[in-house]
């Protein structure tokens, strides 16, 4: 069994801004392997379904960035899922916008959903790190994580979307690396 998990902050306010760049990945991989359709379970919008014939789990925690390890812990606790096919999709101010970067276990950068999710079930899970690039102008990073993307930066999102989705299969064989290479190369 896997675990996709997507990191944001609920209500339609947030839809569109950097931090839920989370929720848009879940929601695409959703739509294209016609998972199931979304419930309220273990403080999130959980989904389930099978990609190349794995059992997969998808899961938007509804806790805020923040808490989402609660959510997290909750979910792998009750399926016995091993934080080893964990799978955390997150937005990364560090990274150019638009790229991605995969890796297994590693700090949380000062990432606060990361944080979260690395005091409830530790470090040894996979991170897709999801670049939004850094803030323009005089904005804090706080302001910036929170901000929507422009029209422009909407465009780059979606392709970059669209290439995760079709390399996920990648991704689940844990081939992090030729994941990155694979969406990256698209872009």
């Amino acid at each position: 069994m896997l675990l996709l998990v997507g990191l944001g902050n609920p209500g339609p306010n947030n839809n569109n801004n950097r931090h839920n760049i989370g929720f848009k990945i879940i929601d695409a991989i959703n739509q294209q392997f016609s998972l199931s359709k979304q419930k309220p379970k273990f403080k999130g919008l959980l989904t389930t379904g099978n990609i190349d014939n794995k059992k997969v789990y998808a899961i938007k925690p509804l806790t805020f960035m923040n808490n989402s390890g609660v959510c997290i812990k909750e979910l792998i606790d009750y399926f016995k899922i091993d934080a080893k096919n964990v799978f955390v999709f997150h937005d990364d101010m560090d990274i150019d916008l638009g790229k991605v970067k995969a890796k297994f276990g590693g700090s949380s950068a000062g990432h606060n959903g990361i944080e979260s999710i690395d005091k409830n079930i530790g470090k040894n899970y996979s991170r897709i790190r999801i670049g939004i690039g850094r803030p323009k102008n005089n904005s804090t990073g706080a302001e910036h994580v929170l901000d929507n993307f422009s029209s422009e930066e909407k465009q780059s999102i979606e392709t970059l979307t669209n290439n995760i989705t079709s390399s996920i299969s990648t991704l689940i064989k844990k081939d992090l690396d030729l994941f990155s290479s694979q969406v990256n190369q698209k872009q």
